[in-house]
């Protein structure tokens, strides 16, 4: 199971849309995308990345929520075509983006709060760097044993084959 969420951050220069494909197993984000526009082509983006990263089987299952970016044909047909089953939340559950949540709320606190960003590319490249470099290689996780994502799927890697 993978989820799929977007957040707005600020820069002086404007609003990015950042949307980000998770892992649960692992907490990895395995797909992302950042663009001025929140819009379908910026959650495919996401999903695309995740998809050519990841080995999926007619059990993989992508959740979203009901934002509009999620609903349309483009996005459900590229799900298809990636073997993936959609399961869109309920309506007010709290739990559903909860992990997706806590990765945009420890992204906050640890880089977009640290700095006033100017331009959308110095704030793009910096979430990008984050969630590859620092969040799956550096960032430790309580309930992965204290292991970075990168590590616990290292040490389950007959899981990922």
């Amino acid at each position: 199971m993978k989820g799929v969420a977007m957040a707005r951050i600020q820069a002086r220069e404007g609003l990015v849309y950042a949307c980000v494909v998770l892992d649960p197993f692992s907490r990895k984000p395995v797909g992302w995308a950042i663009d001025r526009k929140a819009e379908t082509t910026l959650v495919n983006s996401a999903c695309y990345m995740a998809w050519s990263t990841r080995e999926t089987t007619q059990e993989s299952i992508i959740r979203a929520d009901h934002g509009n970016q999620f609903t349309p044909w483009t996005f459900t047909n590229n799900v298809d075509t990636y073997g993936l089953r959609l399961s869109l939340g309920t309506d007010g559950d709290c739990y559903d983006d909860a992990m997706i949540e806590s990765l945009w709320g420890r992204m906050q606190t640890e880089l977009l709060n640290r700095k006033k960003w100017v331009t959308i590319f110095e704030l793009s490249a910096a979430m990008a760097g984050y969630m590859n470099a620092f969040h799956n290689n550096k960032r430790r996780h309580s309930s992965l044993d204290m292991l970075t994502p990168t590590e616990c799927e290292n040490l389950m890697t007959p899981c990922f084959n």
